[in-house]
């Protein structure tokens, strides 16, 4: 992330500082109420099955650029149809990560069932895409959005999101500000999701067949997953919802006749990874043959090893070179609009190319970030920091990373409430990333359901590079929508 002394700063939803009292006594409400209405997650300093801490949150909601958010929500069906055709080009996949499997192990594992299930033919010819878009405001671009990156493995925070527009609403009535909750987009995104698993289950039609949850060993972002569990109970109380470890998946799971999937005796109908995503969850080759067996079974999986691999930065890449995006896309509008919200992405691979973006890293680190094939927050290389990290590589070890254009988001201003931290909060600069949620399902032919399905926004420190909430770096927010003009403009 980067930011000087003349990077914009967004009008703010309501002036600020607020008077001391007043500010210490609606955060500790805010607290509580974060706690008593589920935006909470598991510490992971002092954890315990049996408690729960707040989930880091801004107090109020942060301004975000109403043209810009009105953009990404209705870009997310095409940026859905995308990812949906990405996936089921077995050429594409294969030629784009070619050189990134060769040294990057976690990558050429997830390729390799891949292969293998090629090999065989899908036992299941539909998936479940459940994406999350994220983007930042770009201040040279008049804060036009940028595509940060796309998510298709563990889309999180659908369902805390959701509770933070109650939140932030019950924080400004709470001020003596409920005229600004109009600026304050609905956000429907655990019930966009969670229908998105049981249109999947629908399709499956198999009435005893249950919703099967992949997990970490240890869930700190437990309440993020069990509302999507409980919302699943609630408003389809005939549908079962099952959580597993990869582990408990390898001892207790097998193939029917049919190729379904069984827990004991107990059918999978769909399978919704919040698991699968990073090396750590596959300590052993029993986890590897977990995911192989899921992969080969009849379940509908979100999402299905293809769709995993569509979501590896190298692909996103390769997307972003001009004449790529017509092998997805038909529409030249659509193709443009797209195109739109691609900042430069690199190859490092070992030739001509990927060799001259090597010295143009060196010659002017403090243009990009370099990030590797990996989901889950804080791994990326920043700036200064990139020479170093590319010289100690070989040519071949960069092909597994890609550069990206910085991209210069505006500031806010505003209180940032984390577990354990000074009472009262202190005003600091933020930046923040908007991810819209998109439900995509089909087979390679044809699309059945495709929508747009809510958002969440992650606020982070101007100074921090990193923004993820379970990692500990950002904070939930909501967008207050500004235009660029008039009493609620940008400056």
């Amino acid at each position: 992330m980067s930011n000087d002394e003349n990077t914009p700063v967004l009008r703010g939803c309501i002036k600020l500082p607020l008077a001391n009292d007043e500010l210490l006594e609606v955060t500790s409400k805010a607290k509580d109420y974060a706690i008593m209405h589920g935006a909470a997650m598991r510490s992971k300093t002092a954890f315990s099955p049996d408690s729960l801490n707040f989930a880091p949150f801004v107090l109020v909601p942060s301004s975000f650029p109403r043209k810009e958010f009105e953009k990404a929500i209705a870009l997310q069906p095409i940026i859905n149809r995308l990812m949906h055709n990405v996936a089921h080009d077995e050429e594409f996949i294969t030629t784009t990560l070619a050189e990134t499997i060769k040294v990057d192990e976690f990558t050429a594992n997830l390729f390799n069932i891949y292969r293998k299930v090629l090999a065989h033919g899908f036992t299941q010819a539909y998936s479940v895409g459940l994406l999350r878009s994220d983007y930042l405001a770009h201040v040279y671009e008049g804060c036009a959005i940028k595509q940060v990156e796309i998510n298709t493995i563990a889309s999180s925070f659908g369902g805390i999101a959701t509770h933070l527009v109650p939140l932030q609403n019950f924080v400004l009535r709470e001020l003596g500000h409920a005229e600004k909750l109009k600026h304050m987009p609905k956000n429907d995104a655990l019930a966009g999701l969670c229908d998105g698993m049981v249109k999947a289950w629908d399709i499956y039609g198999k009435p005893e067949s249950v919703i099967l949850f992949i997990i970490e060993d240890i869930s700190y972002n437990i309440c993020d997953q069990r509302f999507h569990e409980f919302y699943i109970r609630e408003t389809y109380p005939h549908i079962k919802v099952l959580r597993r470890t990869l582990t408990e998946v390898h001892r207790e799971g097998k193939l029917g006749q049919r190729k379904e999937l069984l827990l004991g005796t107990t059918e999978v109908a769909v399978i919704y990874f919040r698991a699968g995503y990073e090396p750590a969850h596959y300590p052993t080759q029993g986890e590897w043959d977990a995911r192989y067996l899921m992969e080969t079974s009849l379940a509908i999986k979100c999402p299905s090893i293809h769709y995993h691999l569509a979501g590896t930065k190298k692909v996103q890449q390769a997307l972003a070179q001009p004449a790529v995006l017509e092998r997805f896309i038909n529409d030249p509008e659509e193709i443009k609009a797209v195109g739109k919200i691609f900042t430069g992405l690199y190859s490092l691979d070992d030739n001509d190319a990927g060799n001259a973006n090597y010295e143009m890293a060196l010659r002017t680190p403090e243009k990009f970030v370099l990030k590797p094939q990996r989901e889950g927050g804080g791994n990326n290389v920043y700036g200064v920091d990139i020479p170093d990290a590319l010289k100690r590589m070989t040519r071949v070890e960069r092909s597994a990373w890609i550069l990206m254009d910085l991209i210069h988001p505006p500031l806010s201003q505003g209180y940032m409430v984390r577990p354990g931290s000074e009472m009262p909060p202190q005003i600091v600069d933020m930046v923040s990333e908007l991810g819209i949620f998109g439900v995509v399902i089909g087979d390679a032919d044809n699309i059945v359901h495709n929508y747009q399905a809510g958002h969440m926004l992650r606020t982070k420190l101007s100074t921090a590079n990193e923004g993820g909430v379970a990692a500990g770096l950002g904070a939930l927010d909501s967008p207050y929508l500004i235009d660029s003009d008039g009493e609620e403009g940008y400056y």
